[in-house]
Formats: C-alpha cells, structure tokens, sequence
C-alpha cells in the first residue's frame, strides 16, 4: 500500500517571522488522518526570517532532528552546547528526561530554511544528549548517506529508535533505489526538485508512504532533487502525539 501527502495539504501558519509547513499534526495544527506514520511523529518544513528565532524551550523523550537546507542556524542547549548548523549538516537532540534549547537566525539578511524532524523513542527516560554529523556533496550525490540511524555500523548520528534515515540529492534524469524490507515501512520526503516513483510525480514538499516490501525506483527531474528515505519498523499501533 502506498499513498502520497502533497505539499498542499499540510498544515500552514505564518507567523511573520517565521512561515512553517507541518506534515504532521503539530501544535496548533491537528489532522486526525495525519497523526505520524510509525515511529515517525514530524515533519516541519521552516522558513525562519534574518535576526529572529526559537525562543529557549523544553522538549521530553523525543528524538530531534534538524536538517538545513539554506542558511545558518544557531543552537544553544542547557547541556552547554553552543553551536550552528549549515546546509549539510545534521543534528540532533535526544531530548530524553528534558532538556532546554533554543534555536535562532542570526543572519541579518539571509533566511534559514529547515526541516525538523520528530521521532518517539522506543524508550522512555533516556538521558538527554547532542550530536551533530558533517556530511559532504560527495556522500549525498547521486546515493544514499546515513543521517541517523540506531545501528551505528551504518554511520550517521545515533537515534534511540529502530529507524533509519538517509539523504540523498539526484542529478538530472538519474535513477536510484529504495528498498523496503518485509516487517518494514518507509516515508520519502522531497526536499528540493522533482522526482517520479512510478506513476506519481511528487515534487518539493510532498511525501510518499509505503508500507509493503517492495523496492522503488526513484528517478529525477530535476537537478539537485533532495530527497529523505525514512526506514522504519512497523509498530503495532498508529502514533498519535
């Protein structure tokens, strides 16, 4: 079974400051049909504006992912970590028994555009960490490279979770494959560009669903198409959040 969650049937607030786009039920933003897929919980898509951010926050047992794909953005945490994030890299926080952070822009002309992405643990009550990975243009050209994943033979930042989550950005009219395992699910979100699965076309903000072993081809349109392969475990029940 596969189907497809276009870019403009998420949930959409403009803030000012800040514009996001929510795959997901998020905040004020509640879809009953669009709670999470596995242990898959969020998919904010932000456009944060020069000289503004994310106030200090907390979060609890959550995995937190953040990948940049324009722009600079700040992070400071209460476990003293002070740092930034660019385009290809990627963060994370195991958010655990609780921690505090907040996230800025400190550009003055430039915005960040990001996505952050959610992810329930299979364990409640873990201590609370960061990490960051540098990934380079190599890695990601034209092939898979890990971003998170609980297996750390696999690289990529470890996640508190029976998933794994890559990145991959095509060239124009190049093909790539995406295998799914039985027991396994996978949610493919496109980031920038086009590309074709099949019949479905699915272009920058849309996500796809599959969730029966099979292997997908995915060809690009475009160039630079920038695409998410989420390789989830099936869960018994549906998340909700």
């Amino acid at each position: 079974m596969m189907w497809i969650r276009r870019s403009n049937q998420r949930g959409y607030f403009d803030h000012g400051w800040l514009r996001s786009r929510h795959t997901f039920s998020f905040g004020q933003y509640y879809d009953p049909q669009f709670m999470g897929f596995e242990s898959l919980c969020v998919i904010n898509e932000d456009f944060v504006s020069p000289n503004h951010g994310f106030g200090e926050h907390a979060h609890q047992d959550m995995e937190i992912i953040t990948w940049v794909l324009e722009g600079r953005l700040s992070h400071e945490d209460s476990l003293g970590n002070r740092d930034s994030i660019i385009p290809l890299q990627a963060q994370i926080m195991s958010a655990g028994t609780g921690i505090r952070h907040s996230e800025f822009n400190a550009s003055t002309e430039d915005h960040v555009h990001l996505l952050q992405i959610w992810i329930t643990p299979s364990h409640q009550g873990l201590p609370p960490r960061y990490d960051q990975v540098q990934l380079s243009r190599i890695q990601v050209t034209n092939r898979w490279a890990v971003l998170a994943s609980c297996n750390l033979l696999k690289g990529g930042l470890k996640i508190f979770q029976d998933a794994h989550i890559s990145i991959a950005r095509l060239d124009l009219d190049l093909n790539l494959e995406v295998s799914i395992e039985p027991n396994r699910a996978a949610w493919i979100q496109v980031a920038r560009g086009e590309i074709q699965i099949g019949e479905e076309r699915l272009f920058a903000g849309d996500g796809i669903a599959v969730e029966q072993a099979c292997v997908l081809n995915l060809h690009s349109h475009t160039n630079g198409s920038e695409v998410l392969w989420f390789d989830l475990a099936k869960t018994l029940q549906p998340i909700t959040h």
